[in-house]
């Protein structure tokens, strides 16, 4: 074996996408895949677990990722129904390929559930994203990242906290790597792509003027569900938003649950103006222009949290805990929970030039994906050969 080639006959990396946000972490990892010495060999997988066909074709196309090698079509269902779902479908993806590992990312539960998977099958399991923790048990994405470091073989870590919940879970220093977050990799690299406001909300059939006032516009994302399937708890930050709606307006991408809920629960007055602009879901590239030209995002998103801080965007957060400290630590992010005088407290201060300015944490370089394949390729070659030599 030369220093440029991969081994005859081992199988490739098998890398796992369920639900949109792998998609930005996983675009970054297969270019750097393609791009290293030697290049690494990868199967993409598409459990289908979040799967709409037109925003699923344009995310694609926006992040110029290739179309998965394999779609499990999973669909939604419970969290059981799902989770055993995909590991009925992928267990015959690891006989037919074989794979040198699994490379799973995030928190949902394709990423629990293939993980599941590779190490009854005896097959080496690197998680991305990992040692992430909200110590909030009742979020499912938090029992999946939990279990998925517990049994994975090689960890790669977004910033330095994680490696320290991982030891204290007993997870050996040795499995874990600190390289970055690939979420900013895909940021930087398709900043330069990001759709225009004016094109997004012209494209919505909106007049791009409406953004337009003194104090600029922000941007809103609601999905989870402590935030929407109650109506009490919905209906309050609807109406803290509306108050916030009148010193500016707010771009409002209503995720189709929040949209459902909306609806089920008779709240519509409190979306009915014309400075709270509702538009359907995103595409990758018109919410990435609509950040970074925010004066404020409202959000319970994870990655948001991560895309502000990295932009530089003051961001409150809409919910009690995060698994992404940094980014109150250093970034521009500040927790406000379901609490709506902070909220109110806080935008204010935002739109009277107080907001966080942050810093942009250790490594999210646009590199962690480079470090990653450098990392991995060696780990697998050195395996092989120690295999050989047995």
């Amino acid at each position: 074996m030369t220093s440029t080639s991969w081994p005859t006959g081992m199988g490739p990396v098998i890398c796992v996408v369920g639900a949109r946000p792998n998609f930005m972490k996983m675009a970054p990892i297969l270019r750097a895949f393609a791009a290293n010495t030697p290049p690494i060999p990868a199967l993409l997988v598409h459990t289908g677990q979040h799967y709409d066909k037109d925003m699923n074709d344009k995310l694609f196309e926006d992040l110029r990722l290739p179309h998965p090698d394999i779609n499990l079509e999973v669909g939604s269902g419970s969290h059981a129904v799902q989770t055993a779902d995909v590991m009925r479908r992928f267990e015959p993806v690891i006989d037919t390929h074989k794979p040198s590992c699994v490379l799973v990312v995030g928190d949902v539960n394709s990423t629990l559930a293939c993980t599941l998977v590779g190490v009854k099958k005896g097959i080496p399991v690197v998680h991305v994203e990992a040692g992430l923790r909200s110590y909030d048990r009742k979020m499912p994405e938090e029992i999946n990242r939990v279990l998925t470091d517990q049994v994975a073989d090689r960890l790669y870590t977004t910033e330095r906290s994680a490696e320290s919940n991982l030891v204290r879970e007993g997870v050996g220093a040795e499995r874990v790597r600190f390289v970055g977050n690939v979420m900013i990799d895909s940021l930087l690299h398709n900043r330069e792509f990001a759709r225009t406001p004016a094109y997004t909300l012209a494209a919505a059939g909106f007049d791009p003027g409406i953004i337009d006032s003194p104090n600029g516009y922000g941007v809103v994302t609601l999905h989870r569900p402590s935030n929407v399937d109650h109506p009490e708890t919905l209906a309050s930050l609807l109406a803290v938003l509306l108050e916030i709606a009148r010193q500016l307006p707010l771009v409002f991408a209503l995720h189709p649950r929040t949209r459902a809920n909306i609806e089920r629960f008779s709240l519509g007055h409190l979306v009915d103006d014309p400075r709270l602009i509702l538009l359907p879901p995103q595409g990758y590239l018109e919410m990435l222009g609509l950040m970074a030209d925010a004066r404020i995002v409202l959000t319970d998103s994870g990655g948001l949290q991560e895309e502000t801080t990295a932009l530089g965007v003051p961001c409150l957060t809409l919910r009690e805990n995060t698994e992404r400290p940094i980014t109150v630590e250093q970034g521009t992010n500040t927790m406000v929970g379901r609490d709506t005088e902070a909220i109110r407290r806080n935008a204010d201060a935002i739109l009277a030039g107080q907001g966080k300015e942050g810093r942009v944490p250790e490594l999210w370089d646009g590199h962690a994906a480079e470090r990653i394949a450098q990392d991995l390729a060696k780990w697998i070659l050195d395996q092989h050969q120690a295999r050989k030599s047995a």
